[in-house]
């Protein structure tokens, strides 16, 4: 179970990045990409991964399993995948509303982006809860879980704008990250499952 854990926020890390560097494309045909824009998208990530690691933490008080780690995977996903039908109208609507870019860019990225990365955020701390089984163990697993997650965003955020922006066009980069969110979540779903008692299944 463990490798599976790291392996999950591994790949929680890399889609938040992924994401983030998205929203900087997503916001560039409106409000350009000033220090503005990317102040915006920077405030509202961190902000809503600090309520995130906020939330993850209370959830994961509540009986904590594989079952409801992979639905935050899956909640992450329908959060997400709206951006695909969804982001270009939205952006059009502030524009038109806003014409401060600074104001303008803000609303756009609270109002895109704030909900599947708030989900996202409780991954971390989510992980850390199920991998632990011992207090003195605690410390050693939290560090070595944020590095497994830190090495996933990096690498989410060296692929996307290296290599991911140059392949794809945005909507496919989100439809790929969707996907990517639901095999992760079924994962965990199926590693809950084979965990189960025969007698219950």
């Amino acid at each position: 179970m463990s490798a599976l854990i790291h392996a999950l926020a591994f790949g929680g890390g890399f889609v938040i990045m992924s994401l983030e560097l998205l929203g900087g494309r997503v916001l560039a045909p409106y409000f350009g990409g000033s220090i503005y824009v990317w102040g915006s998208i920077i405030t509202v990530f961190m902000a809503s991964l600090a309520l995130g690691y906020l939330l993850g933490g209370r959830w994961s008080l509540r009986s904590p399993s594989l079952g409801r780690f992979g639905g935050i995977f899956l909640a992450g996903a329908v959060l997400l995948y709206p951006l695909v039908y969804f982001g270009e109208p939205a952006m059009i609507w502030i524009f038109e509303a806003i014409e401060d870019p600074r104001y303008g860019s803000l609303a756009a990225s609270m109002l895109l982006f704030v909900c599947p990365t708030l989900m996202l955020g409780m991954i971390s701390p989510y992980a850390v809860r199920l991998a632990i089984t011992t207090a003195e163990e605690s410390g050693n697993i939290a560090g070595r879980l944020y590095f497994v997650s830190t090495t996933g965003s990096a690498l989410g955020t060296l692929g996307t704008s290296f290599y991911f922006v140059l392949w794809w066009e945005i909507n496919t980069i989100l439809g790929l990250l969707t996907a990517a969110l639901l095999l992760m979540g079924a994962a965990a779903l199926a590693a809950n499952w084979m965990r189960r008692p025969s007698r219950t299944r």
